[in-house]
């Protein structure tokens, strides 16, 4: 099994387990990570040039998120099943509207499901909340634009990436996950309340589980 653990940072990703090497024997799970930087554009560049030059069995994104939604715990992981564009449209006056409303996309236009870029599947070593995810240029940091985006796109979480890795992944037909940790609400910005550490070390102990599932399983 070939696995790509993408993310945004580096900061987001702790050093992966050493798979190389099991009791004498080559590992057959083979897992790579790509750095993409922040952003869609950045991931669309990074992630697009590595799919070019190898093959994947999944492409896994992991990273931090805001969420819209105090149902979610600090430090919680999650599954992001369906991802949105959250401010690729145009504004009119108060109101923003989508790509979708303005006639410049149709609703079911592959790879979009009623306006939604939604995973097909998820990985049965995956037992995680799903959620559904707002993928932003510039995250939410008043209250204007929180609840804006709240009554328009209904999600329950907001990343600077996920759409990228969905649409790319669902244009190439290649199975992929996206999994987040929740490092802060989405209120006005005050970082003195988000838990960005907690939620780090929480993602990358179930990152290295998923791994070592994964290597045990291919075996």
């Amino acid at each position: 099994m070939d696995l790509l653990i993408v993310a945004a940072t580096e900061g987001e990703l702790l050093p992966l387990p050493d798979l190389a090497d099991q009791n004498g024997r080559k590992s057959p799970l083979r897992v790579e990570k790509l750095i993409t930087g922040v952003g869609t554009t950045a991931v669309a560049y990074a992630l697009t040039k590595q799919l070019q030059a190898h093959k994947y069995d999944l492409v896994l994104q992991v990273g931090v998120a805001g969420s819209f939604t105090e149902k979610l715990s600090l430090g919680e992981l999650v599954f992001v099943n369906s991802e949105q564009y959250g401010d690729l449209g145009a504004q009119d006056h108060d109101n923003y509207l989508s790509l979708f409303e303005i006639g410049l996309l149709e609703a079911n236009t592959f790879p979009y499901t009623d306006s939604q870029l939604v995973n097909p599947k998820t990985h049965h070593l995956i037992n995680l909340p799903h959620v559904s995810g707002l993928t932003v240029n510039t995250v939410s940091g008043n209250e204007q634009t929180i609840q804006l985006r709240k009554e328009k796109f209904g999600a329950d979480i907001e990343s600077m990436e996920g759409a990228a890795l969905h649409e790319i992944c669902l244009r190439e037909h290649l199975p992929f996950a996206q999994v987040r940790a929740i490092s802060n609400y989405v209120i006005p910005r005050d970082k003195s309340q988000w838990k960005m550490k907690d939620a780090i070390v929480n993602l990358n102990n179930w990152l290295r589980n998923f791994i070592e599932l994964c290597g045990s399983q291919a075996s």
